[in-house]
């Protein structure tokens, strides 16, 4: 069983570092190419999360490619108790494609990132304005994206 599982384990990697389908059901159009059920895929993925294997698994998003001209990460100093609530809160606005937790440093006290994306610069930075007002967070820098580079997913499975 354990050479079987093995076989099962590296056709997910080979799936996964091709990138999520462009449907509303990844991980059904996953597991078929898996050759198992979604159900035994997301069994699968979420013990590799509980072991360490994996982190997360998440789009690569383009988007000038989605036709948005301006794009910035937006950095947030945020009390390490109100994270969650806060980062929850800000990947709510429709213009925001991902929120996230880093550690800080101590020249660096930015704790919950945000990307995102607007048709222009005004725009960009009225929404910000909106999600400052809305969380409560004033402390925050706009990482404005000057050029987009090659973005590719790591790739584990060679053939």
């Amino acid at each position: 069983m354990k050479e079987q599982q093995s076989g099962i384990e590296k056709r997910i990697l080979a799936v996964i570092q091709e990138g999520l389908p462009g449907s509303r059901t990844p991980y059904d159009g996953m597991a078929r190419r898996v050759g198992i059920s979604t159900r035994k895929l997301l069994e699968i993925l979420k013990q590799w999360k509980q072991q360490g294997k994996l982190r997360r698994i998440g789009a690569i998003v383009n988007h000038f490619k989605l036709g948005f001209s301006a794009g910035a990460m937006v950095v947030w100093k945020v009390e390490p108790q109100h994270v969650e609530e806060v980062g929850q809160m800000l990947a709510g606005f429709e213009q925001v494609s991902h929120a996230y937790e880093r550690d800080t440093t101590d020249n660096w006290p930015y704790n919950l990132y945000t990307m995102v994306h607007a048709g222009s610069c005004e725009e960009l930075l009225s929404t910000v304005k909106r999600m400052s007002k809305a969380c409560g967070i004033s402390q925050y820098k706009v990482l404005t994206t000057e050029k987009e580079l090659k973005k590719v997913g790591p790739r584990y499975i060679t053939q």
